[in-house]
């Protein structure tokens, strides 16, 4: 009978958004299970904040279960994260997601982030005519995904000479932690046209502030990502749209990648899981999937 297999999950934090990337990491497994007729588990493993020193803590806790492969999405470029190069020096099988790869010798799973960046910004600069001031909220700073999204942010912007950019904070991938910064940018900027962001914190803590300060409509929001609080805040009204990853498929694929790395096979560097644009148009079709 053939072995069975494990396969670890470290997102970059306990959220809603990873909590979608292990459905589609366990589904996986279930078809996998199913048509192999080998047993497969996946161990889901987040930390409670983002931060470096956790991470690399969990990720050398996990090695020394000898799973046969991690996914995890790090808080920091990978040349940082001391325990990712000691468990691939193991000979575990790692797979990024949501995050880019920093060469051919490990695959990546997720989307273009610059792209979705770019996406966002140009979306919002419409929205508000070319002009005004518009405040762009970072996510875990040294993140690769987070960082590659704000900078193509910022680089869309400073095409456009009538928009000003505003510091719109920094999360740290923490709901309240938004929250509490936009309630500042709002109050310091009565006049801002427009808000962008750079995780799936960002959006839900600017939307409450939003709506606590009875701006919904006035200032404008492109956000990232489509976990369920993102898309009733579109629903409402009060984000106009998202620049959104696929976290189910990103789980997925993960799995599946690991899979193919414990049977040695030849890996790619990148797997792209693509960009949804949400609006209030189609905001009810991925409500209709949202648990």
């Amino acid at each position: 009978m053939a072995k069975a297999l494990r396969f670890i999950i470290v997102p970059k934090v306990a959220h809603p958004w990873f909590d979608e990337v292990n459905k589609g990491a366990r589904a996986q497994a279930d078809i996998l299970s199913r048509e192999l007729g080998v047993e497969i588990v996946v161990d889901y493993m987040p930390p409670l904040m983002a931060d470096v020193a956790e991470q690399n803590a969990i990720l050398e806790n996990a090695a020394g279960s000898r799973p046969s492969g991690i996914a995890v999405d790090p808080v920091d470029a990978v040349g940082h994260m001391t325990a990712i190069n000691h468990i691939r020096d193991q000979g575990i099988p790692v797979v990024l997601f949501d995050s880019p790869s920093p060469d051919r010798s490990i695959t990546s799973v997720g989307n273009n982030f610059a792209q979705q960046g770019i996406i966002a910004a140009e979306r919002l600069v419409k929205l508000i005519g070319y002009a005004g001031k518009v405040a762009v909220m970072q996510g875990f700073p040294t993140a690769p995904n987070h960082k590659e999204r704000y900078e193509a942010q910022m680089a869309v912007l400073g095409k456009y000479p009538s928009i000003t950019i505003v510091d719109g904070g920094i999360d740290n991938d923490d709901i309240e932690t938004a929250r509490q910064q936009a309630s500042a940018v709002l109050e310091s900027h009565p006049d801002l046209r427009g808000y962008l962001c750079c995780d799936a914190s960002g959006p839900i803590g600017i939307a409450t502030a939003i709506k606590q300060a009875g701006k919904s409509g006035k200032v404008r929001v492109v956000s990232m990502d489509g976990i369920k609080p993102i898309l009733e805040a579109i629903k409402e009204g009060v984000i106009e749209s998202s620049s959104a990853t696929i976290p189910k498929m990103q789980g997925s694929m993960s799995v599946l990648m690991l899979w193919q790395a414990s049977l040695g096979v030849q890996m790619p560097q990148a797997i792209d899981t693509g960009i949804d644009v949400i609006t209030q148009e189609n905001v009810d079709i991925y409500l209709a999937d949202a648990v």
